[in-house]
């Protein structure tokens, strides 16, 4: 029965150590993502012009009005 205990207490102390780690390298910056912004620049143009042919339904409202004056 005191195995258990040794190997809980054991288990315990790996994992709070593992996550100490993660914290460590989360605040040094070990995730930050420098490379998405780089490329995100470059495919820009192409998610404009998917947007651009839907136009909101006040533009709608406001060349109606135009077009009747």
């Amino acid at each position: 029965m005191s195995v258990i205990y040794v190997l809980l207490t054991i288990s315990v102390l790996v994992a709070v150590l593992f996550f100490i780690a993660f914290i460590v390298s989360v605040k040094s910056g070990q995730y930050d993502d420098s490379y998405t912004p780089s490329v995100r620049m470059l495919f820009e143009d192409e998610l404009v012009k998917k947007q651009k042919p839907s136009t909101s339904k006040a533009n709608k409202e406001k060349i109606q009005l135009n077009k009747q004056v």
